[in-house]
């Protein structure tokens, strides 16, 4: 067992490791729309006006698999789990910020907000996270004994 998840961590690499974090929550996510939908969709009027909230729901699974999917691909070309992985977080933001501007949701700029920093910030971030990384070469000073 310890020689396969050795093998995961090592095929995976610090890439694919979050982009199996970020694809797991948002199939989660997504499936507890499904299961359990909220009983107040307000804020999200720019959405549900389109769609009902399952299919936004849907949205949010496909994105989490295509993520999750990525994190097996080489670095390089796992670009495009990071890119799914931003799609519903920014959608979502938007129609938060839109019941704001709007007037119809004065809470939205804050959850806008949210999901801006905690899921579209940290989605960016991590996209920018080299797979390795080399660690400073240490100059000795011949005069002094010391590093």
């Amino acid at each position: 067992m310890r020689l396969a998840v050795a093998r995961l961590r090592q095929r995976l690499g610090r890439r694919g490791a979050i982009l199996v974090i970020l694809g797991t929550g948002k199939i989660c996510l997504g499936a507890g729309f499904l299961a359990a939908p909220p009983t107040s969709t307000r804020g999200l009027e720019l959405l549900t006006d389109r769609a009902p909230l399952h299919c936004w729901a849907w949205v949010w699974i496909l994105a989490g698999s295509v993520t999750f999917a990525a994190s097996m691909l080489p670095v390089g070309r796992d670009a495009i789990g990071f890119s799914a992985a931003l799609v519903p977080p920014s959608v979502w933001a938007s129609a938060y910020l839109w019941s704001t501007v709007s007037g119809g949701y004065a809470r939205g700029a804050w959850l806008a907000g949210w999901y801006l920093t905690s899921h579209v910030g940290v989605i960016l971030w991590a996209a920018t996270v080299p797979e390795h990384s080399v660690p400073h070469r240490v100059v000795r000073d011949p005069g002094s004994g010391r590093e």
